[in-house]
C-alpha cells in the first residue's frame, strides 16, 4: 500500500511538472528568442526535474525548483557557447615581463641621472615644462625670469639631455661623444 501511495504521489508530481511546460517555454523563449533552443532548454529542464523529482522535499516550492533548473540549463548553454581558443594556436607571452620592467627602470634611472646632471636653471625649466606641463609663461612666472630665458634654458637643456641619453645607448658611444664635443664648442 505504501509503495502504491509513493507511485501515486510521484505520478501526481510528474503531472504538475509537465503542467509547467508552457510557462517554462515562455520564459526560455524570452531569454533566448529562439523557438528551437527554448524548446530544447525546456525539454532538458523537464528531463532533469523528472529524473531528480525525489530531491524536491517541499511540493509548495515546485515552481521555484523548476524555474531554477531552467535557469541552470540556460547558464550551461551560455557557458558552452563561450568562445574558446585552441591551445596550439595561442601565442604565450606578456607585455609586462621582468626584462621589460628592468629596461623601463633602467631608462627611468638614466633619464633621472641625466636630468640631475643639468645645470640648475635648465633642470628647473625642463622639469616645470616637460614633466609638470606648465607653459613657458607660467614657468617664467614661477622662476621669476623672462620668457626668453625659459625658452633658452629649455632649448639648451633638451640638447644636453639628448647628448647625455645618447651616451648611455649601447653602440652610440662614438656618435654621442662627437655631439657632446660639438655642443661644448658652441657654448
Amino acid at each position: 500500500m505504501a509503495g502504491l501511495m509513493r507511485r501515486f504521489r510521484r505520478g501526481a508530481q510528474a503531472r504538475e511538472i509537465e503542467a509547467q511546460r508552457q510557462r517554462l517555454y515562455r520564459l526560455a523563449y524570452a531569454w533566448c528568442h529562439d523557438p528551437a533552443l527554448a524548446d530544447d532548454l525546456v525539454q532538458e529542464a523537464l528531463t532533469k526535474a523528472l529524473r531528480k523529482e525525489r530531491q524536491l522535499r517541499d511540493r509548495a516550492r515546485l515552481e521555484t525548483w523548476l524555474f531554477r533548473i531552467l535557469a541552470n540549463c540556460w547558464h550551461d548553454h551560455l557557458r558552452a557557447r563561450r568562445p574558446t581558443d585552441d591551445v596550439d594556436e595561442l601565442v604565450l607571452g606578456h607585455e609586462d615581463t621582468p626584462e621589460l620592467r628592468l629596461g623601463h627602470s633602467e631608462l627611468v634611472a638614466s633619464v633621472r641621472a641625466a636630468v640631475a646632471m643639468l645645470p640648475v636653471g635648465q633642470r628647473e625649466a625642463i622639469t616645470l615644462v616637460d614633466l609638470e606641463g606648465f607653459s613657458y609663461a607660467e614657468t617664467a612666472q614661477i622662476l621669476e625670469v623672462p620668457v626668453g630665458t625659459v625658452m633658452s634654458r629649455i632649448s639648451r637643456g633638451r640638447a644636453r639631455l639628448k647628448a647625455l641619453l645618447q651616451a648611455h645607448r649601447p653602440g652610440a658611444q662614438t656618435a654621442s661623444r662627437a655631439s657632446v664635443r660639438r655642443l661644448r664648442r658652441v657654448k
